[in-house]
């Protein structure tokens, strides 16, 4: 039986996932992505929110709550951004 390794023993060496790599296409993305500064997607997902509020403030209910959905998105993709900036890619 093998020892079990901790999610630190596995963030030390710097690679989780030994056995697997990344395919070009998520390593041409995750290149890219990381030279937008973070600070990118809180603007938009901030901005997404106002946008939102003005749409609903002029009666455009529909148009409002789909331009209010992308901030999560936004949120997200920061996410990603800043984790591949932390721990790089393959």
């Amino acid at each position: 039986m093998e020892p079990r390794t901790t999610f630190k023993d596995r963030t030390a060496t710097g690679n989780n996932n030994p056995e697997h790599r990344e395919g070009p296409v998520a390593t041409a993305i995750e290149q890219q992505t990381a030279k937008v500064p973070s600070d990118v997607f809180l603007w938009a997902a901030l901005g997404s929110m106002a946008a939102s509020l003005t749409l609903k403030l002029m009666g455009q209910d529909k148009t409002a709550l789909f331009v209010g959905q992308w901030a999560p998105s936004f949120l997200l993709l920061g996410t990603y951004n800043k984790i591949v900036k932390l721990e790089g890619h393959d």
